[in-house]
């Protein structure tokens, strides 16, 4: 056999046995199944917690689409822009909204305040909380205070973000 085979042979048999770590061979007469011993974070509610932090990056994604808070008490909450890109092109804010607000409504009158940061004036009834808009690298502290049980709706209003950029504050 030449060298040139060899190694193939070799590298295969450690492709193989690398691939199939964590795994138990299932024979055709096996009446289970094959079991990955990998675990994974979905279906996992969040912990209640009256201090949060979230983070939003470059690709227009929060780290998270659910928080979870304890009424009655301040909330403190940081948002943390984790990407590099200024805010003038990949500006992120959050913004916490009363609950029965029509989110698409607001959304779209955000686009039009540029000059307040994508914070609609007309619409300061409909906000509980925001943070400022925040470029890469950058990060925002704000507190507040929910006494109401609810789902309250959050989002980011930099123009287009709100379509991946949203997600419930769950108030208990």
């Amino acid at each position: 056999m030449n060298k040139k085979v060899r190694i193939s042979i070799v590298m295969l048999m450690g492709f193989l046995a690398i691939t199939s770590c964590g795994k138990k061979e299932v024979s055709a007469t096996d009446e289970t199944t094959e079991i990955n011993t990998t675990t994974s974070d979905e279906g996992v509610k969040p912990a209640v917690s009256n201090v949060i932090v979230i983070e939003g990056n470059d690709q227009m994604q929060f780290n998270t689409t659910e928080l979870r808070a304890q009424a009655g008490k301040p909330i403190t909450l940081t948002l943390k822009h984790v990407g590099k890109i200024p805010k003038e092109a990949m500006g992120h804010n959050l913004v916490i909204l009363q609950e029965g607000t029509d989110e698409a409504a607001f959304a779209s009158k955000a686009i039009a305040a540029r000059d307040t940061d994508y914070i609609p004036a007309s619409e300061k009834s409909s906000i509980i909380a925001h943070t400022k808009l925040l470029g890469g690298g950058e990060e925002d502290t704000i507190e507040f205070t929910i006494d109401k049980k609810g789902t309250y709706n959050f989002l980011c209003t930099f123009p287009g973000h709100v379509s991946m950029m949203k997600g419930v504050l769950i108030v208990e």
